[in-house]
């Protein structure tokens, strides 16, 4: 049914729009209505209220968890459906759910769960995003050192044949560049997983060769890497300094101190930088606590950590990273919503499709109060509410 969507701000992905309505049907954007032009044939009026804001859908790429549910210890569809729709209550109609390392065979399962639910329309996965296993072991943060593990051949057919039995959906996979060989990246890359860099000890020397293979991301800035120094700037510093990789930032004031994330925008191009949430199965609800691989995680004044403080994961969602954005970091409204819509996007190749609100891209879009809360989301042109 065509709607047309009348009475709220709209956010181009560029842009605010006062007094304009948003034309709707079969999932996409038909127009964006100037003030006092009527288009014809409207189905249905909905009236949004004063002051709220119409914004592209929020697209997360690294997301473990939500709503009680944990990837790793639910690797089915059913399980990637309960997390997208625990974080389409925080405007996220997008996202990779993120299997960190694991078993093969866990991993295996997790891969079979995102197939299914890409080819689910309305799904809101978008894929998945393999964390590990092929990472530093001495940079392994909350995951557990006893599936840390080099690729072998079976591992690269695997992932490898991932895209293909996936249409339309995305395989992210984060490594440390030092523990994968330049043919096996190139290899990856060739089949169309997207790769990035994370959890690693590599030099700066290094990442740069990774990037100038083809290597597009740096997964979590600054965590679960060496710090910068003046001889030794690490894969932070080869991050920053080098324009081309998107990096994902996790802006919950626990992980990067503010003045941190200041100093990232500031070295970054504009359009290279991405809110994610890293989130894990507290999201969306009250629960003070979950397990991972068999170890008690706690949740503690807005962190998650191990019992000796190990941050694992964060305790955060998009909606509230889009606030945090402007509030620890001083960005404006738009660059927040962008580094949660648009910039994504174009990291996942698909921009064209989503991360803007514009004629022929997607109705994935996210209603949000004068507060920034979420008030609703759309996801192919239905409404999902909050």
């Amino acid at each position: 049914m065509r709607q047309l969507l009348t009475g709220a701000r709209i956010f181009t992905g560029e842009t605010i729009l006062e007094g304009r309505s948003l034309l709707v049907e079969d999932g996409r954007i038909l127009d964006i209505v100037a003030p006092g032009r009527t288009p014809p044939d409207i189905g249905r009026t909905v009236a949004l209220e004063a002051g709220d804001l119409l914004a592209p859908g929020f697209l997360d790429i690294q997301v473990n968890g939500g709503g009680g549910v944990l990837f790793n210890e639910q690797p089915t569809p059913e399980a990637t459906l309960a997390i997208a729709a625990a974080h389409r209550r925080f405007g996220t109609t997008g996202l990779l759910p993120t299997i960190i390392t694991d078993t093969p065979d866990c991993h295996r399962s997790a891969a079979e769960a995102a197939v299914k639910a890409v080819a689910q329309p309305g799904s809101g996965v978008l894929g998945i995003h393999f964390e590990g296993p092929f990472i530093s072991p001495q940079r392994v943060g909350a995951h557990d050192p006893r599936f840390v593990r080099a690729p072998d051949e079976g591992d690269l057919d695997f992932i490898g044949g991932l895209p293909a039995r996936m249409p339309g959906g995305r395989v992210l996979l984060t490594l440390a560049p030092e523990c994968v060989e330049d043919g096996a990246l190139s290899r990856l890359m060739a089949a169309g997983v997207i790769l990035s860099v994370g959890h690693t000890t590599a030099s700066a020397e290094r990442v740069v060769e990774a990037f100038d293979l083809g290597v597009r991301g740096v997964t979590h800035l600054y965590n679960a890497m060496p710090g910068i120094a003046n001889r030794q700037p690490g894969p932070a510093g080869a991050a920053l300094g080098d324009g081309r990789p998107w990096c994902g930032l996790i802006a919950d004031g626990h992980h990067v101190h503010p003045l941190m994330m200041r100093a990232a925008l500031a070295a970054r191009p504009r359009g290279r930088m991405m809110l994610v949430t890293d989130a894990m199965p507290p999201t969306g609800t009250d629960a003070d606590r979950f397990e991972l691989n068999g170890r008690t995680i706690y949740r503690r004044d807005g962190r998650l950590v191990l019992a000796d403080g190990t941050l694992a994961g964060a305790d955060l969602d998009m909606a509230t990273a889009v606030r945090n954005a402007g509030t620890l970091i001083g960005l404006p409204l738009e660059e927040s919503l962008r580094m949660a819509s648009l910039y994504p996007a174009e990291f996942l190749n698909m921009a064209g499709e989503r991360g803007r609100v514009a004629p022929g891209w997607r109705a994935d879009l996210v209603l949000l109060r004068p507060d920034l809360t979420v008030r609703g989301t759309w996801v192919e042109g239905q409404w999902r509410g909050a």
